[in-house]
């Protein structure tokens, strides 16, 4: 989710616009749940959890959750897990918004952006 986020922002930075966007994404390598199900850029995909104000969905709090799960997997295996971490890092700034938390997490989207929804 934060890759497609971090695609569609720097696409909607450049000018982009977002449909158009995610109809490329989707009809290449960049396809994946992410972009064509539930899109983190509002009005893309009317059904995703953004379209909504990002309400129901994966909480982001969740997200940080599971992700503290996973590293605590990666460090008993003593297995290196760096995009992981990173990932846990950004979701843990985003969950220390109380509203954004309690959000889906392709929130992440609005958080990258400097926008809130």
């Amino acid at each position: 989710m934060i890759g497609t986020a971090e695609a569609m922002n720097l696409g909607v930075r450049l000018g982009l616009d977002p449909k158009v966007l995610a109809s490329i994404v989707n009809t290449s390598s960049g396809r994946c749940w992410s972009s064509d199900t539930a899109n983190p850029v509002p009005d893309v995909i009317a059904t995703a959890p953004s379209t909504n104000s990002y309400n129901d969905g994966f909480k982001s709090r969740l997200m940080l959750k599971d992700l503290g799960l996973v590293s605590n997997a990666a460090k008993d295996s003593k297995t290196p897990l760096m995009l992981g971490a990173l990932a846990e890092n950004i979701y843990r700034h985003l969950s220390n918004d109380a509203t954004l938390a309690e959000k889906d997490f392709s929130v992440v989207y609005q958080w990258l952006s400097g926008k809130r929804p």
